[in-house]
Order: C-alpha cells, then structure tokens, then sequence
C-alpha cells in the first residue's frame, strides 16, 4: 500500500474514513475507501476507485463536520479530486497545468490548506510546486520551486506559508502573497535529498524534515533555522533503518511520530528539546513493531488517538 489517510464524514457524520492506495507496478491499481464501524471496531471497505499508475499520496481535505461535503485527493500520473457527498463519492476531476497534453510530469505529494480548505499544493519531479482551488479547479499559483525534483509539499498553520523538500538537497520556505523570492531554511550536508517535509499545525514555527536514506529526522525552528531544534535517530544507516514517513500528532505540539524500512513507528517526545542544545538527539517515547518496512503513516486528526501505517500489501491502524 502506497499510502493511508484518514477523514470524516461531511455534514456532522461520524463515521471516520481512511482512504489508501495500492502500488502495483502496471497501469492497474486503486484507491480504497473504508470505513471506522464503532460497534464493530472493524474497518469496512466501502468502494475501490480506480487509479491508473500507484497514488504517491492519498488525502482527505481537513475536517469538514460542518460542511456539506468533502473532497478526497490523490497524486501520482495528475492530480485526481473527488467529491464526497451524502455517503456516495462522485467520478473524478483530472487536474492538469497544461490540460492539452495527454501527459503531465509525475506529481510526487500534496498537502491541504487548513484555513483555505479549497486550496491544495503539489510538488513535482519537475521543479515545480503548484497551488490548485479545488473547488474551481484552476491553478491559483505555479513557481519553479528547486533546482531538481520537488519530493514533497506542506502547508504552515497558517494559510499563507509553505514548505518544500527536493532532490537538490534543500528545504525551502515559501509565502503565497509574496513568491518573487524563496527562503532555504535548510540544506543537506553532503547535498542528499530530502524526501519529506511536514509542519507541526499546533506550532506555526516548527517543521520536520528527512533526508532521502537516512534514519534521521531534523525538526527545524523557522526562526533559526541553522539550528535544528533536535534531531531523532531511529538507528545506523548502515543496517538500511531509513526514515521513510513523519506525521505530527494533530493535538499536541511535542510529539512526532516517525517510522520507516525497520518496520519500527516511533513517538518522539519534543518538549524541552531547545533546552538541550549541546545533546539535540532524543530518545524514543513509544514504539510500534509491524515486523515490514513502513511505507507511510497518519496521525488521524478526527481520531487522534489513532496511528495507521501502510505496510506491504495491508494498513495497520494502531490505538495509542
């Protein structure tokens, strides 16, 4: 399974969702939704949607109790958004920069606008990050964002500010009401990759990054950025313990979940950490093992207490 989300039913449901996709090396996977049975405890499959090349993200727009209806997204070959409505899930909308090619340049992640839910960023291999109005359907913004391919997307608390994470070895910070210029807040040592960036919603001024094959996780203070707050080791490079996915904890500023090919989530615990300056490396406060490398993981933000992870062919949800 390539990734896991989870989401609400619109219109004051409570019925929680999960939407995670399959990674099949041909033109043949999907995007499964299922569904939280509160008298069970069980996951449910509620419809498998048809999805060309394996999803690189799957992802439910935030919270939307109060709303009439929700949106469920995907990238990989484009962008794909459908509508979720009274119960049922609508055909859905390709979204394309350049809508008369057949062909667009793989989109490697997304992340949604928390205060703006009609807005959805996306990177891509071809250096460019794009910010979409779902609910128009056209491009609201579109920059040259790296050097080299864009590897991941993430919005700050706020509605303005964004990250970036590329294979040119940097992270970058971005603001929508100025984009003439960028800030690198962050650059790999030896120049690697940096594969993931995800930004702390409970503390607009701290971010996580990782780079690419490598079992360290950085968390980023914007304010200083050339001193990493902390830094999380989940064990030697050498034994191949990458960190492949991180997810914040929705309703607590101090814990970060980290998990990769040892198989192993771990739950960091942050507080303190500026005070530990001469030692920025933490030690573990909870662990999960799924006895598989761990693709991807969610921290649900309708069900915090709730963890999945996408492990080879199955998605665990584990109860903090």
């Amino acid at each position: 399974m390539a990734g896991v989300q989870f989401g609400m039913e619109p219109q004051g449901g409570q019925t929680v969702s999960s939407g995670d996709g399959s990674f099949v090396n041909e033109s043949k996977n999907f995007v499964r939704v299922v569904s939280f049975d509160e008298q069970t405890r069980q996951f449910e499959e509620v419809c498998d949607l048809p999805h060309s090349f394996p999803a690189t993200k799957v992802g439910f727009s935030p919270d939307s109790r109060s709303e009439a209806r929700d949106f469920l997204a995907s990238t990989g070959d484009c962008l794909r958004i459908w509508e979720v409505k009274e119960g049922s899930i609508g055909p859905p909308h390709i979204l394309k920069t350049n809508q008369s090619s057949e062909f667009c340049a793989p989109l490697t992640s997304f992340d949604w606008n928390t205060v703006d839910r009609s807005l959805l960023g996306v990177s891509s291999i071809d250096t460019t990050c794009t910010v979409w109005n779902v609910e128009t359907q056209q491009v609201k913004n579109q920059l040259i964002a790296h050097d080299r391919e864009v590897y991941d997307f993430a919005f700050a608390k706020g509605p303005d500010l964004f990250a970036s994470a590329g294979a040119d070895g940097s992270v970058r910070l971005f603001d929508l009401r100025s984009l003439d210029y960028s800030t690198i807040i962050y650059e790999s040592e030896d120049q690697g990759a940096m594969m993931r960036v995800c930004w702390n919603k409970n503390n607009a001024f701290y971010l996580a990054t990782v780079m690419m094959e490598s079992p360290k996780c950085v968390v980023l203070d914007i304010r200083v950025p050339d001193r990493p707050v902390c830094v999380f080791e989940e064990g030697d490079a050498e034994g191949g313990n990458f960190v492949n996915s991180i997810a914040w904890a929705p309703r607590s500023e101090h814990h970060i979940c980290t998990a990769g090919e040892s198989g192993r989530a771990i739950i960091w615990n942050i507080s303190g950490a500026p005070e530990r300056a001469q030692d920025p490396v933490l030690q573990p406060l909870l662990s999960y093992d799924a006895h598989s490398a761990i693709d991807n993981v969610q921290w649900s933000e309708v069900m915090p207490a709730w963890i999945a992870f996408a492990t080879g062919t199955s998605v665990n949800a584990v109860l903090t």
